[in-house]
């Protein structure tokens, strides 16, 4: 009988490999610059397609929208779509990609090469070497966004992340910030969309109160519900003046001088730490499977 959240561990530790390996790959098959882009995905898929694209237009590359895959405003005019999706089999990503088959080149970054997915694709990078076992996703969501910042960051911005994602999970956890009462997560720009990841994470893994927002609206009336026993954490640079209008409430205050994607990593194993600590299997969450196929 495998061990609970065995699969989850393995291949949240295992990123860093991944990362790499996403840098060693082709990325000609990725929207080239100035053109119009609609990045695609569902769930996690979703929120790395948001951080890709708020990445790429803030850059300058070009016009990058984010949609689940029910919501792609097809009548904009837009150059090409690019498509995340880890099982190839997601109902409503082949769905949409059928819709718009033929009318405008459809890239994917998939987990599995031989699926639905794939086949209705132009182009498809193979991210296999990413896949995972467990329900939760970690290492693919995260390889697929690395392999997007590869196209826009510099080699030096990426391996520097790669070797914070490398510390983060080797030191250990300050046992606070496990099974905390309530966690709400910050970002800005496209760290925001990691919150948002971070908050789906301790969701599904551990079944938690999370919240995420963007951390200049945190205290526009979220920070309400923070207080002693709850954990306020900021991916990136906090904006002047948050960490002590936190601490003041009694919340602990958690921002790492990491990577924003790294630090993801290390959220990763306070998740799988509160599951256990909960005594739930994050590879087999509640009402959770790997792939949302309707009938």
């Amino acid at each position: 009988m495998t061990t609970p959240g065995a699969h989850m561990k393995e291949e949240l530790l295992s990123q860093p490999q991944t990362w790499a390996q996403a840098l060693e790959l082709d990325t000609s098959a990725l929207p080239q610059d100035g053109t119009k882009v609609a990045a695609v995905g569902c769930g996690t898929s979703w929120f790395m397609a948001q951080s890709y694209a708020a990445l790429r237009e803030n850059e300058g590359h070009g016009i990058t929208d984010a949609f689940t895959a029910t919501e792609v405003p097809t009548e904009r005019d837009y150059d090409e779509y690019l498509i995340i999706c880890r099982s190839g089999t997601t109902s409503e990503i082949i769905t949409f990609m059928e819709s718009v088959k033929g009318k405008k080149p459809i890239t994917v970054l998939v987990g599995v090469a031989d699926s639905p997915v794939a086949e209705l694709a132009d182009r498809v990078i193979d991210l296999g070497f990413a896949d995972e076992q467990s329900v939760v996703q970690t290492r693919f969501a995260t390889t697929a966004l690395m392999l997007l910042r590869s196209s826009i960051h510099s080699r030096d911005i990426c391996q520097n992340a790669i070797k914070d994602c490398e510390r983060a999970l080797s030191e250990p956890l300050d046992p606070e910030l496990i099974n905390a009462e309530q966690y709400s997560f910050l970002g800005t720009g496209w760290t925001a969309p990691i919150a948002t990841e971070a908050a789906l994470k301790m969701r599904e893994s551990s079944q938690k109160w999370t919240e995420s927002y963007n951390s200049m609206e945190y205290r526009h009336g979220p920070i309400a519900i923070a207080s002693k026993g709850r954990i306020t954490w900021q991916f990136g640079p906090a904006p002047a003046g948050l960490r002590e209008q936190v601490e003041a409430t009694g919340a602990r205050f958690e921002n790492q001088d990491l990577d924003p994607m790294a630090d993801l990593a290390r959220q990763h194993l306070v998740a799988l730490e509160t599951a256990l600590a909960n005594e739930l299997d994050p590879d087999q969450p509640r009402n959770l499977t790997r792939s949302v196929i309707l009938n």
